[in-house]
């Protein structure tokens, strides 16, 4: 599901992406995260042709966790072109997940 890919930027690589990214930020010690981590693949699966995952680690990237407001875990947040145009928190079942995305990009 994930490449890795380097970038200057968190900035730069949601700016430059031709496609929608939808970032989960989550933690390692975060048990809800781990069941995200599961839903991701399916959604992934579904959209990979309309839009990217792409997942930061709020215990590495506390700037990025303070500079988007994240205060729970798991938070999504969509981009496009750069900018947030959706946030979702909490777990979501992947068919729903899907069906709000969709609807998006």
């Amino acid at each position: 599901m994930a490449v890795k890919k380097q970038f200057n930027s968190f900035q730069e690589m949601v700016s430059e992406s031709e496609l929608p990214v939808l970032v989960d930020f989550y933690a390692e010690w975060c048990g809800p995260c781990h069941m995200m981590a599961h839903i991701l693949e399916q959604v992934n699966a579904q959209l990979s042709q309309r839009l990217k995952i792409v997942k930061i680690d709020t215990e590495k990237y506390p700037d990025l966790a303070t500079q988007y407001g994240i205060h729970a875990l798991p938070t999504l947040v969509l981009f496009r072109q750069g900018q947030p145009i959706e946030r979702i928190e909490g777990v979501l079942p992947s068919d729903k997940l899907i069906q709000r995305l969709e609807a998006i990009v």
